[in-house]
């Protein structure tokens, strides 16, 4: 089965450029410009995992992992961000996500990311 990734960012270019790159590695994708349309989406449940930018309108991709911690949800979270701040990227990683890429990244660098992020989501690590 494929694994199904979600990407949320309000930058239209991005989601493209991440959906056409993880489409290409054989990843089931969806994208989302806002924190609130992915909580309104039906992809909650289905998500292997979330890529969401730190910086958005209304609520913040650190806001939107928070939430949906909260709600129970545990898809490991990857974040990108054209503001890497450090105190933000600490938020990031205590409150658990796996990784806080600065834009502009390597896809590669994501693509590995998220090989990682599958393989602890289904208790591969170390193996």
């Amino acid at each position: 089965m494929l694994s199904v990734i979600s990407v949320v960012d309000d930058d239209a270019s991005v989601r493209v450029a991440t959906d056409n790159l993880l489409t290409s590695h054989g990843y089931r994708v969806h994208t989302f410009a806002s924190a609130e349309e992915f909580l309104q989406s039906s992809c909650l449940d289905e998500s292997s995992c979330v890529i969401a930018d730190v910086q958005m309108p209304a609520m913040s991709g650190l806001d939107l992992l928070m939430h949906m911690r909260a709600q129970g949800y545990d898809a490991p979270f990857i974040f990108i961000t054209a503001f890497p701040e450090e105190n933000v990227r600490t938020q990031a990683l205590k409150a658990g996500a796996i990784s806080f890429l600065a834009k502009p990244f390597a896809g590669s660098v994501l693509i590995k990311c998220i090989e990682i992020a599958l393989s602890e989501r289904r208790g591969d690590a170390g193996k």
